[in-house]
């Protein structure tokens, strides 16, 4: 069902975890006798500006980036290529002369079943329609922005009605002062571990796209500021967005130096910042201010990624956290909370 229902499940969740980290803020400023709704309605209508104004400031820098990509995978293939044809022949080229003389022999056979009469079929491609590339991009464009649009709704409206969530709970778990601090105390929890996550996230993401851009700035890399908001934006995904960074600025190192040491050096400096960062400064943290260990997280987020794509690899960990908060004060998925804990 989480699956069938990712379209919406998603938004919701998002929307949850906006609306919890920015939920101090609209507090504040209530406090400085301004309304909640007018304050929720700045705050997401400054946070949508600010990531507008990004995109559009560094969109020529990543449009280039993107077309660059192409050229640099050509260009590592042709010069592979190249080699083994260089080379005394091995494996690869054994290999490919054996696909070529079984090639070879189909086609043969081929001809001989036509010249006995066995009728040929040739499967004929359809001519290249513009349209049938352009229209599902667009429905792919409308069905985000629709998305997103939902995602700000959602989150200004659980902003503006305040405590209406707690209410609701504290009604659906029933009278009884314990049952209701129970409650209580598992939303408070909720909210603080994940929001001291989102704080985590946030400074470490910052930390290695700064390092990121004067890494490759120092190497010389261009459009190293465009490579460090990738990094920082990636390094929100776990496991998977340090591989793309390394992987992506290392192809086009190759591309704008020629030679695979440079390609070595770029990729090494992302690998490095992400392994110090990822690997020491990331689950020290992360420990400090959530509850569980690195074997629940990690299989979290394989469950997550394999339900929601990377969604579910960004969502994953705040959803682990929720989930052992409820598990930690039910008495029956006790066994569970303790398997998720440190």
């Amino acid at each position: 069902m989480l699956h069938w229902g990712s379209a919406v499940c998603i938004p919701i969740v998002l929307s949850l975890l906006l609306a919890c980290a920015l939920q101090p803020a609209v507090q504040t400023l209530q406090g400085w006798r301004i309304p909640r709704a007018l304050s929720a309605a700045v705050l997401l209508l400054t946070l949508v500006a600010g990531l507008a104004g990004s995109s559009w400031f560094l969109s020529d820098g990543a449009s280039q980036l993107v077309d660059a990509l192409p050229v640099a995978a050509k260009k590592v293939r042709d010069q592979l290529r190249s080699q083994s044809r260089a080379g005394s022949g091995g494996t690869l080229e054994t290999v490919q002369k054996a696909a070529t003389q079984i090639e070879q022999a189909a086609q043969e056979n081929a001809t001989l079943a036509t010249r006995r009469g066995v009728q040929r079929v040739v499967v004929e491609r359809p001519p290249f329609n513009v349209r049938d590339y352009v229209w599902p991009g667009t429905l792919g464009l409308v069905s985000g922005l629709a998305q997103l649009a939902a995602v700000v709704f959602l989150s200004f409206f659980l902003l503006a009605s305040g405590d209406l969530l707690r209410r609701k709970l504290l009604g659906m778990v029933g009278p009884g002062a314990q049952r209701q601090q129970s409650a209580l105390d598992m939303a408070d929890e909720i909210n603080t571990q994940v929001r001291r996550y989102l704080l985590v996230q946030l400074w470490t993401s910052a930390l290695v796209g700064v390092a990121t851009g004067l890494a490759y700035w120092g190497l010389g890399l261009q459009q190293a500021a465009v490579w460090g908001v990738a990094a920082a934006v990636l390094n929100l995904v776990p496991y998977v967005g340090s591989l793309v960074v390394t992987g992506g600025s290392a192809l086009v190192a190759f591309l704008q130096f020629g030679t695979p040491n440079m390609a070595l050096a770029v990729g090494g400096a992302s690998l490095l910042i992400h392994t110090l960062v990822g690997n020491l400064l990331t689950p020290w943290l992360t420990s400090r201010t959530s509850s569980l260990n690195p074997v629940a997280v990690f299989a979290g987020i394989m469950a997550w990624g394999w339900l929601w794509g990377v969604w579910g690899l960004l969502l994953g960990i705040p959803l682990m956290i929720a989930i052992k908060a409820v598990c930690s004060r039910v008495a029956a998925l006790h066994p569970v909370s303790e398997l998720m804990g440190n």
